[in-house]
């Protein structure tokens, strides 16, 4: 399987580099495509925010790319909710990570390695949706609903045994030993 990222504005690439290499391990192939713009009409300048949805659908697939991941540095909501980590077209092949709310120092943290590890658990997530996976009950699943960063903090990057079996049954093969 083929998954590509394209940056949507200007992207940290040690967080671009890490989430291609990551990826590539468990999917197969993955490629960091050219930087794209965010649609102007995505922005509320009242919220002060982008709308997740609006810069979903204006996200360009590129011949190859079975799964298309945009990842932005700036804050993104979705309908009536405050934020969004991200969002995804449920079995489709668009997503979107913001990396706005994953910096550990939002929350008085130092950056360390630890915003990888969350832009990998949301991307994992949100291409766990464009697979067709839904939430996951069990807490330490990465498919988990994260409602706050401790959420995410709190569970795996990996897909649990039970939405392995539901990719498997699709016919879809992750490698998550590493």
């Amino acid at each position: 399987m083929r998954v590509c990222i394209r940056p949507l504005g200007i992207v940290d690439a040690s967080i671009l580099d890490f989430l291609q290499a990551s990826l590539a391990k468990v999917f197969g192939e993955c490629e960091v495509l050219l930087p794209g713009k965010i649609p102007q009409e995505a922005y509320n300048p009242i919220r002060n925010q982008y709308n997740s949805t609006a810069i979903l659908e204006n996200l360009e697939a590129k011949k190859g790319c079975q799964i298309l991941l945009g990842v932005v540095e700036e804050d993104i909501y979705a309908g009536n909710l405050n934020f969004v980590f991200g969002e995804a077209e449920l079995g489709g092949s668009r997503a979107i990570i913001s990396l706005a709310r994953l910096r550990p120092s939002v929350y008085g943290m130092k950056n360390g390695d630890l915003l990888k590890l969350r832009a990998l658990k949301e991307a994992m997530h949100e291409v766990g949706h464009v697979l067709g996976l839904t939430h996951c009950p069990n807490p330490n699943c990465v498919m988990f609903f994260s409602n706050s960063i401790l959420d995410t903090d709190a569970k795996d990057w990996k897909y649990c045994d039970a939405c392995r079996k539901k990719l498997l049954e699709r016919g879809i093969k992750v490698r998550l030993d590493e």
